[in-house]
């Protein structure tokens, strides 16, 4: 993806020289604020001879009078010899104190413009306002990839920490590094001449001495004309030049007047490029607009926070990215690893493969998917893709397809394994669209289509085991991922419940430890490190936020598991090591649209969360089924206080396994399809937890109910209205 290249190399290489910019930017936003406070109101058509004949009585030795565009009138003149510059009131030509230029100092806008090299660094100022102008379009094309077009512009955005910064504040600043970008071109083009403001001479023109005194400024026909609201600069004559004139410059044009007969001598009127780049000056650096140049320094104070995240983002990608030892050459491998990743994380699965095959005595060659070539040696072929935005293949694999389909298929074996997120519409939409050119080609399946979700050990671990029933032989695959910095967590309290069938479930809630812990919210994912598996963890979703000062789980016990017997052991004090995982697709965000939950079984603990903190009454309806109310319905006291204190507006529950239980949740939700779907129209969201055959009955009864709105499932979740964490 070209986009993709130049938006990366150009923030890395240009990014350091806008960083100064957008600081200096930041800096010199202040100064329309200041200007604006000292500005007096000005009439609104008060003519310049008027103006000039208050400050003539006030300031005698006046030479120049310029209206900047913050509304603040500048007399410039000389008295006793001193050389002032003086605010004055237009209203009564009252001075009001000296004029500063500005409080910042002068080599912050040096630095600013020229990085205080004069000449070549107004040429590396305009180079680099041209690659932020380029890293703004290729910035909007990758965010519209990424979000699904310019309707899903401002939906949620998913992904690590980094890219949510750098996706939100990119949405900030875009448009606005876009436009101050084009501006500083434009005004660089003109100090460089490229652009022609006005003409490049002037007209020669002189006032005809009468023998008679100057004229008073209300006998000077342009004065009477032009009004004071248009004035950019007035220059007097002067008593000692009798040849002088009147030279006014408005935004209307500029003109020339005898001092001695009052008639106008020479009119320019203003031309399209002068008329642009004042429009141009007051959009790139708000002067005569204050709100808008404190928009300005808050978009540029942001560029850091982008530039970071960038930098962070490109440096992660790089490191996950492994130097994978023992490489065999192409010509002489039997077993190929083809690897497509956006951010570099595949690359983990891709070396734990690697090794895993070497192991068994096969000669490996990993390499990335855009050099596909299966060579006649090759007996099996393993393609491991990830998916970017809504089913796009990864940047560096833009020709895969092509390249596929430019090469017969060979005697090898092919095994696809797709890495996505469920929350996305498309999950593992690549891996998919590469399954079906496979097979389209002909080419001969080692197994079928894999799904990894959020790079999931334990899924990776399962489709190990099945590629050890395809081979026929023991594939010792050892992924360790990279885990974030444990925290030790005491357990408080324990709730147990029984189980319907003999699968015992406890609550277990534990003290927040003592060293910081990130943000974290109900629906993001508690990551277990149970004893002897230290590589390997156990997710559960988390009921409770962090704002509630404790952390809570829901585990079911799993006979033969590692994790859930362990858990099921604790006593009240005893400590484990986890971690918090964000999970941004699922969690909800603070709006007031109402929101249908449903889930069955431990499924219920993230919802029971956000219940648990919507102390704002946000209308919330929970479809809850589990099998027997006796014995496995959990947070059964908490939802009913959380109904009565309007935290929860309607509670729904089916037993499966109880005589008029109602069935399972689906079951309800068909039954009150009408509600949910008047609920839907009003915009609520939608997240499912439990097992995968609930969620799949769920799906088919929301389809049911979005088919008379017109709608599906798929438009739900393009609008980021639906989500599902499954087990």
């Amino acid at each position: 993806m070209i986009w993709r290249f130049v938006h990366r190399w150009l923030g890395l290489v240009a990014g350091t020289l806008a960083l100064v910019l957008a600081i200096t930017g930041t800096m010199l936003a202040l100064e329309p604020l200041r200007n604006a406070l000292q500005a007096a109101p000005t009439e609104s058509d008060l003519p310049l001879a008027t103006l000039v004949e208050r400050v003539k009585s006030t300031v005698p030795g006046a030479e120049e009078i310029r209206h900047l565009p913050s509304g603040i009138f500048v007399v410039y003149a000389f008295e006793n010899g001193q050389a002032r510059a003086i605010r004055v009131d237009p209203a009564d030509g009252k001075i009001l104190g000296d004029y500063q230029a500005s409080l910042l100092p002068r080599w912050v806008k040096n630095l600013h413009r020229t990085f205080l090299m004069d000449d070549p660094g107004r040429i590396t100022a305009a180079m680099v306002a041209l690659a932020m102008l380029t890293l703004s379009v290729s910035g909007l094309v990758l965010l519209l990839r990424r979000m699904g077009g310019w309707r899903g512009l401002t939906g949620p955005v998913r992904g690590t920490l980094p890219q949510r910064l750098h996706v939100l504040s990119g949405r900030v600043i875009l448009l606005i590094l876009a436009l101050s970008s084009a501006t500083a071109l434009y005004m660089s083009a003109s100090t460089f001449e490229l652009i022609t403001l006005s003409p490049s001479t002037e007209p020669e023109v002189s006032s005809q001495a009468t023998g008679q005194p100057p004229l008073p400024p209300g006998q000077i026909d342009l004065l009477q004309t032009l009004r004071v609201q248009d004035l950019q600069r007035l220059n007097l004559p002067t008593h000692e030049d009798p040849q002088d004139t009147w030279r006014v410059l408005t935004v209307q044009g500029q003109g020339w007047a005898d001092q001695y007969q009052g008639q106008t001598l020479a009119w320019e009127p203003s031309t399209l490029a002068q008329r642009l780049y004042d429009w141009i000056l007051l959009l790139h650096t708000g002067d005569g607009a204050w709100l808008w140049a404190i928009f300005l320094g808050l978009s540029a104070a942001c560029i850091p926070l982008f530039w970071y995240t960038g930098i962070l983002m490109w440096w992660q990608a790089r490191r996950s990215r492994p130097t994978l030892k023992g490489n065999s050459p192409l010509a002489q491998a039997d077993s190929l690893i083809f690897v497509a990743s956006e951010g570099g994380s595949t690359w983990g699965f891709a070396q734990a493969l690697h090794d895993a095959l070497k192991a068994m005595g096969r000669q490996v060659h990993t390499t990335t998917l855009e050099n596909w070539r299966v060579p006649p040696t090759a007996r099996q072929v393993y393609i491991l893709a990830a998916t970017y935005g809504e089913g796009q293949p990864p940047a560096h694999a833009q020709k895969a397809l092509k390249q596929i389909a430019s090469q017969p298929p060979t005697d090898a074996q092919v095994a696809v394994l797709g890495f996505g997120d469920r929350q996305f519409p498309d999950f593992c939409g690549f891996a998919n669209t590469l399954e079906h050119a496979l097979r389209e080609r002909g080419w001969k399946p080692l197994l079928a289509l894999e799904r990894i979700h959020q790079q999931s050990p334990q899924e990776f671990a399962r489709w190990g085991r099945s590629l050890s029933d395809a081979l026929g032989q023991a594939v010792p695959l050892a992924y360790q991922p990279r885990l974030p910095r444990m925290a030790t967590l005491t357990l408080l309290s324990r709730q147990d419940f029984p189980g319907a069938t003999g699968q015992p479930a406890v609550i277990l809630r534990f003290a927040l430890p003592d060293q910081p812990v990130p943000r974290f919210a109900a629906g993001d994912l508690l990551g277990v490190l149970p004893p002897g598996e230290q590589s390997v963890p156990r997710y559960y979703s988390l009921a409770s936020g962090k704002q509630d000062g404790f952390v809570e789980i829901c585990v079911r016990y799993t006979s033969g598991g590692v994790c859930s017997p362990y858990l099921h052991r604790l006593q009240i004090g005893d400590q484990i090591q986890a971690f918090i995982r964000p999970n941004p697709g699922f969690t909800l965000t603070g709006s007031r649209s109402p929101v249908v939950l449903i889930g069955a079984g431990t499924g219920v603990a993230p919802l029971a969360g956000f219940i648990r903190d919507n102390r704002r009454h946000r209308p919330m309806y929970l479809y809850y089924g589990t099998r027997d109310s006796k014995r496995d319905y959990y947070f059964e006291k908490e939802l009913k206080d959380w109904q009565t204190q309007g935290h929860l507006h309607q509670l729904h529950t089916s037993f499966s396994r109880m005589p008029d239980g109602g069935g399972y949740v689906q079951n309800a939700v068909q039954r009150d399809a009408q509600q949910i779907r008047t609920l839907l129209e009003k915009g609520a969201l939608v997240r499912v937890c439990g097992s995968r055959p609930m969620a799949q009955a769920i799906r088919q009864e929301l389809d049911t109910i979005l088919m008379d709105m017109g709608k599906n499932l798929a438009w739900l979740k393009e609008n980021g209205r639906y989500a599902e964490d499954l087990f």
